[in-house]
């Protein structure tokens, strides 16, 4: 250790003042020298990069302190197949005898089976010689579920169990074939967890349960996530969702998949699984947590609860006094220090309980341009072909988030093809970042019942444009006792200009007292093509239903995009014909997506000058361009025959 101190002590690189291309700072009092062990707080970890390429350590002196990152996670153990395992009947039992080969303790079995739909409750016992048995667990539950929902792993307090029997209950059901098990070895000491304060922002029906969580902070690992409900009884396959950049566009990226449950099997008490294991690093602050409901009502969710890994800085301080911490640097190199090399030999360090205070400015902070290596401009555009635009109004100059509203929606191609940012007649490279965000719009209802079919009762639902993307429609009804089939349909236009029914989806809508309100949640199966909508149900005998009020979703799309204030930018839109564009910006989204942004507006829409015949031809397309052409051509067909057939008119007649 004299040794180890030596040599931290000669590393230290002198610095006057704090350097100005860091934007944030935080204190820490030191009250003697030594080596110290500091705990990084979550805002530390969100403001510096994902890898901390950004951390410095200052100490009274101004000096820079050389540092070492330590990341405590939990080592997962690989399963093991069992060395021998054999199964039989007896009675209204399956037993299941396993030999595991293992000297170190195990926490855990995982059982292999082909069978497909199931619940059971299983007994398992330990031993040392295959023959004197002890009780290890007992009521535990396995299952798998047609929704996807699955538990075969049993876990119980570690031991060195060389012989393991297994006890499954087929009380309830028919005994299931099992053809093997893995052993779970315990993996070592377990890593130190510090909880996480969880806020839900946003909750999404739609058969599916989408909370948005905010982690409070980024670049954190967690160590687990635990969802709290009342709900008795359930079993619902759950994952865990993150935004990335693919293919031009910032979609959702799964990063876990899990089963949470609450079960009861006959004659053993409840058992419960709601805590998701994860040691899982989330690169920003938001997650989105998705559980699977099939034909299920949702959770009561009441809270949802993390635990994180924290994150340690180890240095030697040679002086006490204040020492500083600086983060938010985006274009720095990660430091090079050669205590990286000696991490193994600081692990049993102890934890020092300073707290540096919260994130503050650097006054010496002194903003550089952001991504400096975007390109200001692309390739010129011909909007000839482009039927709108709007101007966007930027606040100051910089990264821009711009959020597309429901004209740009509507009016561009359903893949958003063919919208291009333009500034001084060239292309400005963007990213589309599509979230799950989704945004209500409250439509205009009323009923629209047909006397020819008295038992139906049908509503008419206005939107304020055709072709909008819409994914979910909700209801509420004052009735309070139903059971109903609920379509939604619109009717298009042919190409002759006939009307027919475009289904949209179905729902099944049961209200049952003393229940409370169930609200309808109906999944859009393809997005409308006009701006009417029908929702109607078949009441059969029944008294009609009373609907008070219909809302619409659908999801926020926004434009991330570099640009100064002048010259204007604008967005254009309505040219089906046109490709996806091909930017390079493609290779840094990720530090777009990180770096601070501005919130950018879209003023009125600017309907272009266009000649019919190229509108005609947008719209109505190939399909109705060769209609209207045929039937032209069959119109002067028939026009000269007829012309032939008439008498000519003769001189003196």
């Amino acid at each position: 250790m004299r040794t180890l101190l030596v040599h931290l002590a000669t590393v230290v690189t002198a610095f006057g003042t704090l350097p100005s291309d860091w934007k944030h700072v935080q204190q820490f009092e030191l009250g003697q020298p030594g080596l110290i062990k500091l705990s990084l707080p979550t805002d530390t970890l969100d403001a510096a990069r994902p890898g901390l390429e950004d951390l410095r350590i200052f100490d009274s002196a101004g000096r820079e302190v050389p540092y070492l990152i330590e990341r405590p996670v939990r080592i997962p153990a690989t399963p093991r197949n069992a060395k021998d395992f054999a199964a039989r009947i007896e009675g209204q039992t399956t037993v299941l005898a396993i030999e595991t080969s293992l000297a170190q303790p195990i926490d855990a079995i995982t059982l292999e089976t082909p069978a497909t739909s199931f619940i059971k409750a299983v007994t398992v016992e330990g031993s040392p010689n295959g023959k004197d048995w002890q009780p290890i667990t007992a009521g535990q539950p396995i299952f798998r579920q047609a929704n996807g929902a699955s538990q075969l792993r049993v876990g119980f307090v570690p031991g060195a169990w060389p012989f393991l029997r297994v006890t499954v209950d087929d009380r309830r059901a028919e005994a299931i074939p099992f053809t093997g098990a893995q052993v779970h070895a315990v993996a070592g000491e377990p890593a130190p967890a510090e909880p996480l304060p969880v806020t839900i922002t946003d909750r999404a029906e739609d058969g599916q349960t989408r909370l948005t969580l905010d982690l409070g902070a980024a670049h954190l690992t967690l160590a687990s996530l635990r969802i709290e409900t009342a709900d008795p009884l359930f079993m619902r396959p759950v994952s865990l969702a993150v935004r990335q950049v693919a293919e031009q566009a910032i979609t959702e990226n799964v990063l876990a998949r899990d089963t949470v449950y609450r079960v009861e099997v006959e004659g053993l008490k409840p058992a419960e699984h709601l805590e998701i294991p994860l040691d899982l690093t989330v690169p920003g602050r938001e997650l989105f947590l998705l559980i699977d409901n099939g034909d299920n009502a949702p959770l009561r969710i009441t809270a949802v609860r993390a635990t994180r890994r924290p994150v340690y800085a180890v240095f030697l301080a040679q002086q006490p006094g204040t020492h500083q911490l600086a983060t938010g640097n985006p274009r720095c190199g990660g430091p090079r220090y050669d205590v990286a090399a000696l991490g193994s030999q600081l692990k049993g360090l102890p934890v020092s309980p300073l707290k540096p205070s919260a994130l503050a400015g650097n006054p010496a902070y002194q903003p550089s341009e952001p991504l400096p290596e975007i390109e200001d401009l692309g390739i010129s555009l011909d909007t000839a072909q482009w039927g709108f635009r709007k101007t966007v109004e930027l606040t100051r100059a910089g990264v821009q988030q711009l959020e597309l509203d429901l004209e740009v929606l509507s009016r561009a191609d359903a893949t958003l093809r063919d919208l291009r940012l333009v500034r001084v007649g060239k292309q400005r490279p963007y990213v589309l970042e599509r979230t799950s965000i989704s945004k209500k719009l409250v439509p205009e209802f009323a009923p629209a019942n047909d006397p020819k079919r008295p038992n139906v009762s049908r509503w008419r639902i206005k939107l304020p444009s055709a072709n909008l993307p819409v994914t979910r429609l909700t209801c509420a009804s004052t009735s309070t006792l139903f059971q109903r089939q609920v379509t939604l349909y619109e009717q298009p236009a042919d190409e002759r200009g006939e009307k027919y029914d475009h289904p949209l989806g179905q729902a099944h809508w049961v209200r049952t007292p003393p229940a409370p309100n169930t609200t309808l949640e109906l999944a859009l199966s393809d997005r409308p093509r006009t701006d009417t909508l029908f929702l109607e149900t078949d009441n059969g005998d029944n008294p009609p239903i009373e609907l008070a009020s219909v809302q619409l979703y659908h999801p926020v799309t926004r434009a991330l995009f570099k640009a100064p204030l002048e010259p204007a930018t604008f967005l254009y839109y309505g040219n089906r014909e046109a490709g996806f564009p091909q930017y390079d910006l493609d290779l840094i989204a990720p530090r777009l997506l990180a770096e601070e942004k501005s919130v950018a507006s879209l003023a009125a829409e600017e309907t272009l000058k266009k000649s019919r015949v190229g509108e005609l031809f947008q719209l109505t397309g190939v399909r109705s361009i060769i209609f209207w052409v045929v039937l032209a051509a069959v119109v002067v067909v028939l026009l000269a025959v007829v012309a032939r057939l008439l008498p000519k008119n003769t001189e003196g007649n």
